[in-house]
């Protein structure tokens, strides 16, 4: 009897609610891949008509243009074009990473400040820069301040003739020597002071002394610079002007300083905002206690208040990190030579469209990727682990 009615109280297959929910999730994934199979067939037909090439033998293909502030050679091959607009991307997406978040951490914590004029300007900042277009001030960066406010040549400005600026660019101190070599040293210090900050913290939560793990990792990575510097013969070259251009240092293309200004302003306001959620979003009680023990306000802000803003504000900046690079390919309409207009070049110059363009894609997929996980690593390493 009790085998009998459960059998018959058994609910048949097209009304178990499980047995629907994963046919339902099957028809709809049977219908995107129908829909992604009708798109790439149709694709197929139209290329066969037309006859476009899809391969990527292009890349072989002569360049047959220059790209401003390197040696590159229009006789190269496209594949090397595409690797200096990637390089290109790179440097202007680090660099404003670095130079954003610094300025908007900054700004961020002034938006808090108990100083009326700086809260106010700090505001002022935020509200304005926040709610414009980025393309209206990158094109204003560029026109109205770059090419019109800086000086010509000529007449250009010298600061402590140190750096040299003009409507063609910025020109500052730069070293001379293997950019890899010198890279290498730097790496070789910072992967010195992180073992000399994690052997110290080891140290003092054994006999409880303070570490100082931090400023003994510093001066021991300042003393690997300067004596790989010394060792490995590198010098200084300063900027000055000859004729219509600079000789030596390093030289910023106007476009390239345009897009930095432009980049690093608009998403500083935006980082602005996430570091002063955080700060705000970080307990009370824990300034309080920062008090108690007599630390003055730039060590609250510095050891307590920030370290656990950061832990809040770290997925929200990983955001930003990703829109300052897809953003740099805005770059390409004051003709600054990033992977979007040397990719928009090359087609004008005959290259197939879906290969270059498919490629590019790519290559932003990818370094948005590499920087999510880059964001993700350090959010696990902020994180609390609970016991």
């Amino acid at each position: 009897m009790g085998s009998l009615s459960s059998t018959s109280s058994r609910v048949p297959l097209w009304r178990d609610v499980r047995v629907l929910r994963w046919a339902f999730q099957l028809l709809v994934l049977a219908g995107v891949f129908a829909f992604i199979f009708w798109l790439y067939n149709n694709y197929q037909v139209n290329i066969s008509k037309s006859q476009i090439q899809t391969d990527l033998t292009f890349l072989d293909n002569p360049a047959s243009f220059t790209i401003p502030g390197n040696d590159f050679d229009q006789s190269q091959p496209v594949r090397d074009a595409l690797v200096q607009g990637f390089l290109n991307t790179l440097r202007v997406a680090f660099v404003g990473i670095l130079l954003a978040t610094l300025l908007g951490t900054l700004v961020g914590i002034a938006r808090l400040s108990g100083n009326f004029l700086l809260r106010a300007v700090a505001t002022a900042y935020v509200e304005v820069v926040r709610n414009l277009p980025l393309l209206l001030l990158l094109t204003f960066m560029n026109l109205a301040v770059v090419l019109q406010t800086f000086p010509r040549i000529e007449d250009a400005w010298l600061p402590l003739d140190l750096f040299v600026i003009s409507n063609r660019g910025l020109a500052l101190p730069w070293f001379e020597g293997s950019g890899y070599v010198l890279l290498g040293v730097v790496v070789v210090a910072l992967l010195a002071m992180w073992l000399t900050v994690k052997i110290r913290n080891a140290q003092a939560d054994k006999n409880g002394k303070p570490a100082y793990g931090l400023r003994i990792g510093v001066l021991i990575a300042v003393v690997i610079i300067a004596s790989g510097w010394l060792l490995l013969g590198f010098n200084w070259t300063l900027p000055f002007v000859e004729g219509r251009g600079t000789v030596g240092g390093l030289r910023l293309d106007p476009s390239f300083f345009a897009l930095l200004v432009a980049l690093v302003v608009y998403t500083s306001s935006h980082i602005a905002e996430i570091v002063r959620g955080s700060i705000l979003a970080v307990p009370k009680g824990q300034g309080e206690a920062a008090d108690a023990i007599a630390l003055s306000s730039g060590q609250k802000m510095r050891l307590i208040i920030l370290p656990q803003a950061f832990r809040v504000a770290m997925p929200a900046l990983g955001n930003q990190y990703l829109n300052l690079i897809k953003n740099s390919s805005l770059g390409a309409t004051i003709s600054y030579f990033e992977l979007t207009q040397v990719a928009q070049i090359t087609v004008g110059n005959g290259s197939p469209a879906v290969p270059a363009f498919t490629l590019t894609l790519l290559v932003y997929l990818a370094i948005s990727l590499v920087t999510s996980l880059v964001v993700n690593y350090f959010n696990r390493k902020l994180a609390l682990v609970e016991r």
